[in-house]
């Protein structure tokens, strides 16, 4: 070690910096350093300081020239701003570096060889810029500064340590550092020189998800080879979701990867290499591919192994443990070493989104709705979709562009939606100006989607064709929270927002300041909806999702007409179209909490009543357990409008986006009349899945008696307590005489015990149980009732969610007491037989 102060040298080696030393050798150097420390397994190396870039700078006294003339320009003016940041760079390359400079440079080379075991022409090293300022909370340069690969031997050090000073002063860097009001003498540039991994895998992870913003998981992207193609966003990689607590994979998405970056040893440089689907092998610009790594790389296959999977996770946490902030990670896996010792972080930043997000959405500027064409969101066209990499909606006219450089790009206005094939550093002028992006390729944690997040700006990425399929000059709407492009200004996603406002005892508290006054609770609390309106006066209620949504009332009033006679008359899409804008208008004012939408449940004499109905209803002298609910769905008559049902929910999730959106099947009487309705909804393209629940209605003994056979067809149960309790005591809800003497009771010992047979059962086979009926909003002993039994969830009315959320609570925490004295009455018995 060096007896010169710190602070003073030219160069020092990795594991002697901490994150203390930001100023000295900037984020990426300090947090490299850092983990070493931490023991978190990162490649060998050094960092050239920002002293050192300082002084070369002062001594050869170009910052007497650099400065005043970065000073004087606008940053607006692109052709102005190119030609002086490139006269600036080579004003550095052409400046000889301090001879005392560049032979530490070359010393610590050679030191870093014999450390490893290497010959110093041998050691390949990766030289990066790590600026001082480039991995502060504040701001994410995202690549701004450049990055060489496989350098060899000392010369090439030097000259690529010179080539990293530059790149401070590309256009791209210029323009970000005064549009976020950092002063060019504050941005000083450290350098580091690192051992190359044999990348086979390589990505990027967060600690948190990048775009909803959710703590309990990690997030990893990943691809075949350098972490280039990944970070560049040139490919869509292979995507895990780690649940933090467990680290079980809870979500997995393996891309088609036709694109790599790899080192080939005989070229001694890093090659393209692309997936050629005819051949059905991988090549490159110059013919076939003979390397080694590459014969077990598959565009298909998953780009990394479960055991490296849940390593990178285990090393994420670790790495966020220690900083105590989420993290933004990049790391490799090495080909020659096994595993574990194959896992490699390579840098590691403080995540600088969610971070210091501050309130934008409440201060964005919501101007009246302009544009040729304005649409409603049941009628929007979707033209693209892809991966929700920044959130918010962005509407106007779109621009496809394929050049950062190009005369259309510096045509590109203000509020004008950005297509492009992918983004890097250079697009950063452009879009600064965008009002939302959109890439065929990259993943969330791409340039595009990173630099977005930045901005604030609306962005979807890797939707494989968007700048085929959307034209230049044609209005678009960008949902960037879902990943959906559509044709047109969609009126419901861009008109203003009205502000709720909330009041309590006369001072007003807005919605966001209000719910986590509440209490939390293991049991879910739901609320039942029938009227989609209405959901606008609700919306702001502590519930966790809409445990029943009737869509009795959207058939009644927005549709009017029997589904039937809409078939005959060939207006199927009037059904579709409005029953699917009102369950989009709930599903998107809540999105992402759950809406639970029960298909129709009219009786017969009900469905008379709608215009047209006459003809297709028969008269019935019972029709409370006549033909209705599934019985109806399966039937060769009416199976053409439980269809059209089907088709309006594929809508609102698969061309809305609102995958919130689940599914449950009322008054279910058998297993084999599931069986049959599950199979038109399949045969229609809607399928049980992890993000697609499907739930039954638990209203007939039969569900009670066979709940374990019915949750081999189901997520889940929600018992309908009005129908359950008249079909278990034999007693006509209606019936006014049975009610006045005592009949009709839903906590008559005989319901309850029918309700915990059914969680019972429904938990032994893993499905879940909620409730939906009169009970819990009327009957504080049966919500009592049903936490002690442990359901999962409790659908209640509207004006019954604050009071039941808080009586919930309560009772949870007095089950808790009990079961704590329990033990603690269990542990005296021990000490005192002791």
């Amino acid at each position: 070690m060096s007896n010169v102060p710190k602070e003073k040298r030219f160069i020092v080696w990795l594991d002697e910096v901490t994150k203390d030393d930001v100023v000295l050798v900037g984020g990426k150097n300090a947090n490299l350093g850092e983990m070493i420390r931490a023991g978190i397994p990162v490649p060998p190396g050094f960092a050239v300081t920002a002293y050192a870039y300082k002084y070369f700078i002062e001594k050869t006294g170009l910052k007497d020239k650099i400065y005043p003339l970065l000073n004087s320009i606008d940053v607006n003016d692109k052709k102005v701003l190119d030609e002086t940041t490139a006269k600036i760079r080579q004003w550095i390359m052409d400046t000889p570096m301090p001879p005392e400079v560049e032979e530490e440079i070359r010393k610590y080379y050679r030191e870093l060889a014999k450390k490893i075991g290497m010959e110093p022409e041998k050691l390949r090293v990766a030289v990066r810029s790590s600026a001082t300022a480039e991995d502060m909370p504040e701001a994410s340069f995202a690549g701004q500064q450049d990055t060489y690969l496989n350098v060899y031997g000392e010369d090439n050090v030097v000259y690529y340590v010179k080539r990293c000073w530059a790149s401070l002063f590309t256009s791209r860097a210029v323009f970000y550092r005064v549009a976020q009001g950092i002063p060019h003498e504050k941005s000083l540039m450290s350098v580091t020189v690192q051992k190359m991994v044999n990348s086979r895998t390589a990505g990027v992870m967060f600690t948190l998800h990048p775009v909803t913003g959710d703590e309990k998981v990690v997030v990893i992207e990943a691809s075949w080879g350098l972490g280039e193609s990944v970070v560049g966003g040139k490919v869509t990689p292979d995507e895990w979701v780690v649940d933090k607590q467990t680290l079980q994979i809870v979500d997995q998405k393996i891309h088609h990867k036709t694109l790599a970056i790899v080192f080939d040893p005989k070229k001694g440089k890093n090659v393209e290499i692309r997936w050629d689907e005819n051949k059905q092998a991988w090549v490159s610009e110059e013919g076939p591919v003979d390397i080694e790594m590459v014969k077990h790389f598959h565009p298909d296959k998953p780009a990394l192994k479960e055991e490296e999977v849940k390593r990178l996770a285990e090393l994420a946490l670790l790495i966020e443990k220690h900083y105590g902030r989420h993290m933004d990670i990049e790391w490799a896996v090495d080909y020659d070493i096994p595993f574990p010792d194959n896992v490699f972080i390579v840098q590691a930043r403080l995540e600088t989104v969610w971070s210091v997000r501050k309130e934008k959405e409440k201060a964005e500027k919501k101007a009246e709705i302009k544009g040729k064409n304005i649409v409603k969101l049941s009628e929007a066209k979707v033209l693209v979709r892809g991966l929700p990499a920044s959130p918010g909606i962005g509407a106007g006219v779109a621009k496809v562009i394929f050049d950062p450089h190009s005369k259309e790009a510096q045509e590109f206005k203000e509020g004008e939606v950005l297509v492009t094939k992918m983004t890097d550093p250079d697009w950063v002028p452009l879009m600064k100006k965008a009002v939302a992006i959109v890439t065929d390729e990259g993943g969330m944690t791409s340039h595009a989607a990173i630099v977005s997040r930045e901005l604030g700006i609306p962005a979807i990425v890797g939707t494989g064709n968007a700048t085929q399929v959307i034209k230049s000059g044609i209005e678009v709407t960008v949902d960037g929270s879902r990943g959906v492009v559509y044709e047109g200004i969609v009126e419901d996603l861009v008109k203003p927002k009205e502000e709720v406002k909330a009041e309590v005892a006369g001072v007003g508290i807005s919605p966001e300041q209000l719910l986590p006054l509440y209490p939390v609770t293991a049991t879910k609390i739901y609320m039942n909806l029938g009227e989609p309106d209405a959901i606008e006066k609700y919306k702001d209620l502590p519930f966790d999702g809409i445990g029943l949504m009737r869509i009795e009332f959207i058939i009644t009033d927005w549709v009017q007409y029997h589904p039937l006679y809409l078939i005959e008359q060939g207006k199927e899409s009037l059904f579709i179209d409005k029953l699917a804008e009102g369950i989009a208008k709930v599903a998107q004012a809540i999105y992402p909490r759950p809406v639970v939408v029960r298909f129709s449940d009219f009786k017969t004499n009900e469905y008379r009543g709608l215009k047209g109905g006459e003809k297709y209803e028969p008269e019935e002298r019972n029709p409370m357990i006549g033909w209705r609910g599934v019985s109806r769905y399966i039937h060769p008559k009416y199976e053409p409008a439980f269809r059209l049902e089907v088709r309006a929910i594929k809508k609102v999730r698969e061309e809305m986006g609102l995958t919130n959106v689940w599914v449950m099947f009322p008054f279910v009487r058998t297993t084999w009349e599931l069986e049959r309705a599950l199979k038109i909804m399949e045969e229609e393209g809607l399928k049980r899945g992890k993000d697609f629940k499907v739930w039954a209605m638990a209203e007939v003994p039969s569900i009670v008696l066979l709940a374990d056979k019915f949750a081999e067809y189901v997520d889940g149960f929600s018992i309908g307590s009005n129908d359950l309790t008249q079909l278990i005591l034999g007693a006509d809800r209606d019936s006014n005489i049975l009610a006045e003497m005592g009949y009709f009771d839903e906590r008559d010992p005989a319901v309850l015990a029918g309700i915990k047979m059914i969680i019972e059962k429904a938990h032994s086979k893993g499905a879940t149980v909620s409730i939906c009926g009169q009970a819990p909003s009327v009957y504080p002993e049966i919500v009592e009732f049903l936490v002690e039994a442990g359901i999962d969830s409790i659908s209640v009315n509207p004006d019954a969610v604050i009071a039941t959320r808080r009586l919930v609570a309560s009772i949870e925490r007095k089950i808790m007491l009990k079961r704590l004295n329990k033990i603690m009455d269990k542990l005296n018995k021990l000490e005192l037989g002791f």
